[in-house]
């Protein structure tokens, strides 16, 4: 978050926000932490503590770097997209056997810390609404911080939901660690409609609270009307969706057109690739914002290339580069799109250029050299065991005007974007779509299905052929997935989308797919290889499992998912 959070007072206050101390003969004020009782009587620290919610804690291994974790595993060393079939991560850190199907509730590997460190922000923003009531500050500044607090723990019941399935419904409660654990309420699960309800229910309440812009006092990257009514149309989306069965198309459509309505956001102008590069454009509604005083997973060296110095990180598979169209619009598959296996990255969609480093690709002071022998990003290069395994890079997030080698701390301040208005356009064509049906205009809304697509593919920098008129319904609906997977590659969708649509039984069994390029005279070969062996899915994948501490913490009344 922004610097003026007060990084000292946040960790001051993380540090034991909920811890009691008994008084005795030794009664003395630790000078390591903030009290509770001063949160609970200055409002500057109070509002201090709030803002700071949008930070939880760090509860394992390689989880965060110079900031804390935000909400989901946004710019972590492993992204989320090295579970999926956008990438892999060249040096494992938990996150092959999540690809393997090897997840047990003993080893959830990097995604181990996702329902504890939810739970936790969930009591935190118990606690801070059960005092606010008390503090003295003007009502209409309470009904803000209201909303953002209901804001930020609907957005961990989100997270819990889309990770776990059913989740147990805290309501307002705030469990004191001396209460007896064996009260059986506190390990209810609820059915995820109900789940879904709850969350979207406190998101109403939240959009009703917040204010519409970030301006004045009101810190960029803080909680907004847009931002809750986002979520809410991506929370409904989901409930629609084939793995929860519970919602409809119609309900998820008319919550996406909510945020359309507010006529606030737009797509950005200023090029696809540069708004993942700049705080605060028309496209964002929701983000994490960083300064060299909080700066996060130093991107480019922890993603560059060997030959640079990079470290790999999150290579993209030739899975995902294999769904990028031609730039007129028609798959690589299709016979007609002229699409050349002895020149694989020509004439390709331009979110492929802005996204993946291949080989030939201009980078920095040369072109990337993947290819072998000689080539300086390849296992023949400096620093091999650096070298990616897939034969490609992650271009997506990267500055270039930031130093990759030696970057500490100059480097890393990217946002990191939560939510943006391409999303919502993409989960109102989807569930339109479903609705409806690709060409109609839903009551009350402003453009079609198909429409919306296409806004997103006339991006300036992108200009992709409009989807035609007339086309199927079946047909829009996989134009729609793919356009999902170009456009918000390695944002932290895939992994869920394949889940709700029930596809990962598929997308996930594939073999994680690399390129070998081999230089001869002045031209390449290239070969196909599995980049990552073993990736299985089974149906029990569709939910994560609960972590066997939580389990047994709760004297065996939790009860775990289904397969594990």
């Amino acid at each position: 978050m922004k610097s003026r959070y007060n990084k000292l007072l946040w960790m001051a206050i993380c540090a034991t926000a909920f811890t009691a101390c008994k008084k005795d003969f030794l009664d003395i004020q630790p000078t390591d932490r903030i009290a509770t009782s001063s949160i609970e009587s200055d409002t500057a620290v109070f509002e201090a503590y709030v803002t700071n919610r949008y930070i939880g804690a760090k509860l394992q291994d390689k989880e965060a770097d110079g900031s804390n974790p935000g909400f989901g595993r946004g710019f972590e060393y492993s992204m989320m997209s090295s579970y999926t079939d956008e990438s892999i991560y060249n040096n494992d850190d938990g996150s092959w056997l999540i690809q393997r199907g090897q997840l047990a509730p003993e080893n959830l590997g990097s995604a181990g810390a996702l329902w504890g460190r939810s739970y936790r922000s969930i009591r935190e923003c118990n606690y801070a609404l059960s005092i606010l009531p008390k503090l003295q500050m003007s009502e209409g500044h309470k009904t803000r911080l209201d909303g953002e607090l209901k804001f930020i723990r609907a957005f961990r019941y989100h997270d819990l939901i889309r990770n776990y399935g059913r989740v147990v419904l805290m309501g307002d409660r705030v469990v004191n660690l001396n209460d007896d654990l064996q009260d059986a309420t506190l390990f209810q699960r609820a059915a995820i409609k109900d789940g879904i309800d709850y969350a979207v229910a406190q998101l109403d309440e939240a959009a009703a609270e917040l204010p519409l812009n970030n301006d004045g006092t009101w810190l960029l990257g803080r909680a907004t009307k847009g931002a809750a009514l986002a979520l809410k149309a991506r929370l409904l989306l989901y409930a629609a969706s084939p793995l929860y069965n519970t919602g409809t198309w119609a309900a998820a459509a008319t919550a996406a057109q909510d945020v359309i309505a507010l006529n606030k956001y737009g797509i950005y102008a200023g090029g696809y690739r540069n708004m993942f590069l700049i705080n605060e454009t028309n496209e964002v509604i929701f983000e994490r914002l960083f300064t060299k005083n909080a700066n996060h997973t130093h991107l480019e060296i922890a993603n560059g290339p060997n030959g640079y110095g990079g470290w790999a990180g999150n290579t993209p598979v030739q899975n995902l580069v294999d769904d990028y169209e031609m730039a007129n619009g028609k798959p690589i598959t299709d016979a007609t799109s002229g699409y050349n296996a002895q020149a694989p990255y020509v004439g390709r969609d331009p979110r492929f250029y802005a996204t993946i480093l291949y080989n030939g690709a201009a980078y920095r002071e040369r072109n990337i050299e993947t290819f072998v022998p000689g080539g300086r990003d390849s296992r023949d290069g400096i620093d091999n065991w650096n070298t990616t395994k897939t034969g490609y890079y992650l271009k997506k997030f990267m500055n270039d005007e930031y130093p990759l080698q030696n970057p500490w701390g100059n480097a890393g301040f990217q946002p990191w974007i939560y939510m943006r208005y391409a999303e919502v356009l993409l989960n109102f064509a989807e569930a339109a779509n479903e609705a409806y049906g690709p060409d109609a205009v839903p009551s009350g809304a402003t453009m079609s299905a198909r429409q919306a697509v296409n806004m997103i593919r006339q991006r300036p920098s992108v200009v992709m052929p409009d989807i035609a008129a007339g086309i199927s319904q079946g047909d829009m609906r996989e134009a729609i997935r793919r356009e999902r997977r170009v456009e918000l590659a390695f944002e932290e969708h895939r992994f869920y989308d394949v889940r709700r649509w029930m596809i990962a039984n598929t997308t996930e069994n594939a073999p994680a797919a690399g390129i070998t390029i081999t230089q001869s005279g002045t031209g390449f070969t290239y070969t196909p290889k599995v980049a990552l062996d073993g990736r299985h899915f089974e149906t029990k994948h569709y939910w994560l499992p609960i972590p066997r501490t939580e389990i047994q913490a709760s004297g065996g009344q939790l009860q775990q998912n289904d397969g594990y």
